[in-house]
């Protein structure tokens, strides 16, 4: 891709690169009243402040901005080959994203940058930077400042994250919940890693751990055969049948009622069963929001347990997606897939 780099004319101790993707938070309005993308390069005119925030910045701005409605797998290899071309020039990297899949963003470079040890931070805005009340200009400020923030010359944060609304939270923990308001997202399961208010408060007790001997490496091999396949009552037979027997299908992401409660009908019991007898994966995962699976503590998920149905725990529908592309995309051991689905591999469950 041929990507636009832009230098913007600021100095410090801390370099800081801008992955401009697309967006709500890149939009102006036209003459006409819509809502267009704007040249990012020209990004301080906007926000005149990054001049003297004290930090070295750069932007790259995709060639086209992508609305995030359409991100897919390819879109997430050019953030990750990004920030691996540029890993070596700068302290850490903010990647300007839409929010409305951001969640997806987040969770799957978590595990896609293997020995990352810088700061990543996806934000964005619920309204466009050329819009009066925008909170485009305070989230890119936040984001900006806690990536460049370090002690001792560590990084304070050396992992994926995303920063909305003066709160950086963990990026594969969290979800997109309103969309009407500035507090988008949420960590239901997780603490926020900092809350950035006069001061930058820091939440050390879980932030991943500075590793001086980690080296970064991209596992850009994800596998898109993947489905959800979201209960309710009345689910009709078919729709349940079309999902597990696809035969593309290799991983299925299940999301049941409560702490992984399933229908106990023998029909439904017998097409998971079938599934996974043919070698698919299903991970059973909570539709609640902040909800945990545990599987076969009421009997209407204790049968799941006895057809090998893997339960997630805690982890979001957002980072089970994503993180059964991955496992898919690396791995063909069928034991050591069904392990890592069912474990954590960059605190994405408990």
């Amino acid at each position: 891709m041929n990507y636009k780099i832009v230098n913007i004319h600021s100095s410090g101790n801390r370099s800081i690169l801008i992955i401009y993707t697309g967006g709500t938070f890149g939009m102006v309005q036209d003459e006409s009243g819509a809502l267009i993308p704007f040249n990012f390069g020209r990004v301080v005119e906007r926000v005149p402040v990054l001049k003297n925030l004290g930090i070295k910045l750069t932007v790259i701005s995709f060639p086209i901005p992508i609305d995030s409605s359409n991100i897919g797998i390819q879109d997430w290899k050019n953030m990750a080959y990004i920030i691996e071309e540029n890993y070596a020039q700068y302290d850490g990297f903010v990647i300007l994203h839409g929010t409305d899949t951001m969640a997806y963003s987040s969770s799957v470079l978590s595990y896609m940058l293997k020995g990352l040890n810088k700061p990543v931070i996806l934000t964005g805005a619920q309204i466009p930077i050329g819009s009066l009340r925008s909170d485009a200009r305070e989230n890119l400020i936040g984001a900006l400042e806690v990536a460049s923030t370090e002690q001792k010359g560590i990084p304070r944060i050396s992992e994926v994250c995303l920063y909305f609304n003066y709160k950086l939270l963990k990026g594969n923990r969290v979800q997109k919940l309103r969309s009407s308001t500035f507090a988008a997202f949420e960590s239901e399961n997780y603490p926020a890693l900092a809350e950035v208010g006069i001061e930058i408060k820091f939440n050390d007790s879980v932030l991943k751990k500075y590793d001086p001997e980690a080296n970064l490496k991209v596992l850009a091999a994800l596998d898109p055969n993947v489905s959800l396949l979201k209960l309710f009552p009345g689910i009709p037979k078919h729709l349940v049948f079309a999902v597990l027997s696809d035969s593309k299908t290799k991983g299925v992401v299940l999301e049941t009622f409560g702490s992984g409660n399933t229908m106990k009908f023998e029909w439904f019991i017998n097409a998971l069963k079938a599934a996974t007898e043919q070698g698919k994966y299903i991970l059973n995962v909570s539709q609640c929001v902040g909800g945990e699976v545990q599987q076969g503590k009421y009997e209407t998920s204790r049968m799941l347990n006895e057809i090998g149905i893997l339960s997630g725990n805690n982890i979001t529908t957002e980072a089970a997606i994503t993180k059964m592309m991955l496992v898919l995309g690396t791995q063909t051991n069928k034991d050591k897939i069904r392990s890592i689905l069912a474990s954590p591999i960059a605190g994405e469950m408990d």
